[in-house]
Parts: C-alpha cells; structure tokens; sequence
C-alpha cells in the first residue's frame, strides 16, 4: 500500500488545525488539553468530517446530492486505499485511519447521515432522531474513541452516545435557524402531540409554551446521554479524560443555557463563553482526579 503523507506534516497539520478553530470554538477549546500524541489524530478527524459536511452545505443551486456523496466517497476509496486526493484533510485522515484501524463502515455512515440531511429527511420519532444523530456525530464519537485506544463494545457505544448528545443539543439549539431555512429536526411525533402543527411552524417559526416544552424534553434525553457517556470518558486513558469531559461539560452547558432562556430556541443562539468555557475546563479537571471510577453496564442505544 503506497504510505499516505503523515499527518505530522506542518503545512497539512496547521490547515487541519485552521478548520477545528474556525468550524467549532467548543471542539478546539477542548482539544487544547488533549495529550500531543492524540491531539494531531484528533485533530484529523474533526477535520475530514468538516469538510465532507461543508461540501454538503456549499452545494452548488441545481447541484444533486447524489453526485456530492459519490464524489466523498471516492474520496473515502481513496483514503482507505493510502492514496488520498490532495486534500490536506484527506492526507491526513488516510494516515490516521490506516494508524488506528478505523473500519471504513464508519465514516461511510457518517456521509450517508448528510446525504439524509442534504435530501430534507425528517424524523417522526426519537428513534429515526437517534438513526440519524448516530451517523452524523456518533461516528465522530467513535472515531475519536478509537485513536485514543478505546476498544471495547461499550467504550465506542458510550462514545457514540456522546456524539447522540451533541447532536441532540445542537438541534435544541438551533430549532429557529433550522426552521427559517426550511427544516425540522425535532421529532414530528412530539410536535403534534405537544398541538404544533410541523407545517404551519415552518410558515411562522415562533416561539411558544407548548414549543418549549418539546425543546425541555429532548434537552432531558441529552442529558440522560451525557451521564451515561461517563462510563465511556472513565475507560479512556486518563490523559485524555479531561479533553473529553470538557466537551461533554461545554455542550451540556449549551442546555443550561437554552433553558434559562425559557427553552425560546427562535431567538438568540444559545453560546457558551471563553470564561465559561475555562471555568468548565477545570470542572472537568477536578472531576477527572476526584470522580470514583464508573464501571457499571449500560445498554448501548439501538441506533448505536
């Protein structure tokens, strides 16, 4: 097999590194204490999976999705074969992935999670959500698991999880801005049950009781996610664990926010702050040293 460029490479690294500063304050914060022997593998795979979705989002008007998943998967054959297009992302996650041993039905899951999303899917109920929140950050999740050494069953499910969570968080979050453009990611089911009509929303997205009562209940379910995530955190090498904790830290905080705000989704986005952000960091620290270790069992999600 001919040898990718390694990802150590300057100029391929610095680029990788330029997509995680620009494409997520929350990802990179929480990088920044990730062990250096980690950090450029991590840093790989955030990267592949941006620019894969932004080669999604920035599809020409008239362009077929169809086409653009085809063309991110050669890119994926070409990956997997050592000999990546020359793409700094690509370079750098061929290295990785022949590195660690990432199984390809992974990042092949996660280009058919935005060919749902590029074709407007919507998802009736929590378990089509999970279906879907599974490929797109899930197998982040679980990739990032895997460069740092996490192989058992429950590791990777615990990690999927926590990608679920995110994912989960951000579509709380975004339920204005993802409404004005034309799209629902809350299950269908809970609309109508909470008597939102999922049509008539997306001709007047606003905010109500009955709409922040749907946000609070998926907002629940992410934090059910998160506490089981820690089984997962607690498996990695201990180096690692305050990174991971951190992120997990930053998006459950995304929540607090939202619901101090009374679950209104349609207005301000909710952020976390650099100050904030620091604060979390050392809560993750102290957890990390202080925390007995959690070893119980739990069952993984059927989407996972």
């Amino acid at each position: 097999m001919p040898k990718p460029i390694a990802v150590h490479t300057p100029e391929v690294l610095a680029s990788c590194e330029r997509l995680m500063r620009t494409g997520s304050h929350s990802f990179f914060a929480a990088s920044r204490i990730l062990p250096k022997r980690f950090k450029h593998a991590a840093t790989a795979v955030y990267a592949f999976c941006r620019v894969a979705d932004d080669a999604v989002d920035e599809m020409p008007p008239g362009a077929s999705i169809d086409v653009v998943i085809d063309y991110l998967r050669e890119r994926l054959d070409a990956i997997y074969r050592g000999e990546p297009f020359l793409i700094d992302a690509d370079i750098a996650f061929a290295a990785i992935v022949r590195e660690y041993a990432i199984p390809k039905a992974i990042p092949m899951a996660l280009l058919e999670g935005f060919q749902w999303d590029a074709s407007g899917r919507d998802y009736e109920t929590l378990e089509a959500l999970y279906d879907y929140a599974t490929r797109v950050a899930g197998t982040v999740g679980a990739m990032m698991t895997l460069v740092m050494g996490g192989r058992s069953a429950q590791t990777i499910a615990r990690a999927c999880e926590l990608g679920v969570a995110m994912q989960l968080t951000n579509i709380a979050r975004d339920v204005g801005e993802d409404a004005r453009r034309g799209r629902i990611y809350l299950p269908l089911q809970w609309m109508r049950e909470a008597g939102i009509d999922p049509e008539e929303f997306l001709r007047r997205p606003q905010h109500s009781a009955a709409l922040a009562g749907v946000i609070a209940r998926l907002l629940r379910v992410a934090d059910q996610l998160y506490v089981g995530a820690e089984t997962g955190i607690a498996s990695l090498p201990r180096d690692c664990r305050p990174a991971i904790m951190s992120a997990r830290l930053f998006y459950a905080d995304i929540g607090r926010v939202i619901r101090r705000r009374g679950c209104d989704a349609i207005g301000q986005r909710a952020v976390v702050g650099a100050p904030r952000k620091w604060w979390l960091i050392g809560r993750a620290l102290m957890s990390i040293l202080l925390a007995p270790p959690k070893d119980y069992l739990l069952q993984p999600l059927a989407a996972v």
